[in-house]
């Protein structure tokens, strides 16, 4: 969807701090996953995250972005992005031996998050957090600039949005989201969400909603991720920066380039939540719901499921820092760069 969507013709202005995709774009997926889960599915969640609310996963999806900012969760960081050494706007691929590196990143994340929380070896808050991981990083993966290595994922392209001093990422992110619902607050996330469920539901995603999860299983977590993070990668030739970096710094990104821009991200948004939740639908029905009845087997034959639970092996073969990751450790490891205090819009 191209077009300015029907919410977005509806949109009011507003001023605000600013704040991550997390705030508003990871709630609204979370709010749109929490539309799809089933019912075993729903309550297993609101039991692991000891949140009986109907914003259980909305109000713990930011949580990995400030956990990320803490001392005790910086290694963190790099989970959040894959870099995609690829040439925008001529070229857009991802590669998982290439574009992963040896800290990880967000392919391997997902799949080690999804093998630890369906692990009943855990302890409760060690499930809670794989959960919130999951929550987290199935929305980070469809933010085109979340799966791309130029310019730091955009962090390092200035630009004007709407009168503004900022960068590419920090409008993807945050600021072009935002100009579109009007607020931050999780209300408007529900709002966002519901609107878009609706396109899911009947509207003009009804008929490529099923392609967005075809193929996807949680035993093979990597390609299912990976088929994911290209599926974004593309739009960064396509729609992020169609005719290169320098042509976005001519003049303000508003309204010409957030228009030919904003569909995109709601189709993102909206994938995102409907694949968090057939993902979490499927470990349920594949692990949670199943897992007692393993344990009682093997603990009458005295056996353990042997697993990494560090999810190295879910790394691929380490390789010499390229000139994308020097520039990442130059951020150290963070997905995105400060936001400008005092940028309101």
């Amino acid at each position: 969807m191209v077009a300015l969507s029907k919410f977005a013709l509806a949109a009011v202005g507003f001023a605000h701090g600013a704040s991550a995709w997390g705030s508003l774009g990871h709630a609204t997926v979370a709010y749109v996953a929490q539309h799809y889960l089933s019912e075993g599915t729903a309550s297993w969640a609101k039991e692991v995250l000891d949140d009986s609310s109907s914003s259980y996963l909305a109000n713990i999806a930011s949580w990995a972005d400030q956990y990320r900012l803490t001392d005790a969760g910086k290694w963190s960081a790099s989970l959040h992005y894959i870099d995609a050494e690829d040439d925008p706007p001529t070229t857009c691929n991802v590669d998982y031996a290439r574009d992963c590196g040896d800290s990880g990143c967000s392919i391997s994340a997902i799949a080690n998050y999804t093998q630890r929380v369906g692990d009943g070896r855990l302890s409760h808050n060690n499930t809670a957090e794989a959960l919130k991981f999951l929550v987290h990083f199935l929305g980070d993966i469809t933010q085109p600039l979340h799966d791309e290595a130029y310019e730091v994922g955009g962090n390092g392209i200035e630009v004007t949005f709407n009168g503004y001093s900022d960068n590419l990422h920090s409008d993807w992110d945050t600021y072009m989201p935002e100009k579109l619902v009007g607020g931050y607050a999780l209300a408007d996330a529900k709002s966002w969400a519901d609107s878009l469920v609706e396109e899911i539901t009947s509207g003009d995603y009804e008929a490529e909603a099923p392609s967005w999860i075809k193929g996807d299983t949680i035993g093979d977590a990597v390609t299912s991720a990976m088929r994911w993070a290209s599926d974004a990668n593309a739009f960064v030739c396509t729609v992020v920066m169609p005719g290169g970096a320098s042509a976005l710094q001519e003049g303000d990104l508003y309204p010409t380039y957030y228009n030919s821009a904003i569909g995109t991200i709601e189709l993102q948004i909206a994938k995102g939540g409907y694949r968090l939740a057939n993902w979490l639908n499927m470990i349920y029905n594949t692990k949670i719901a199943k897992r007692d009845l393993e344990r009682f087997v093997q603990e009458s034959r005295n056996e353990a499921p042997a697993l990494d639970l560090l999810g190295r092996n879910f790394l691929p073969e380490s390789r010499p820092l390229s000139r994308a990751k020097l520039a990442r450790e130059a951020m150290e490891g963070s997905c995105c760069s400060a936001e400008k205090r005092g940028h309101v819009h």
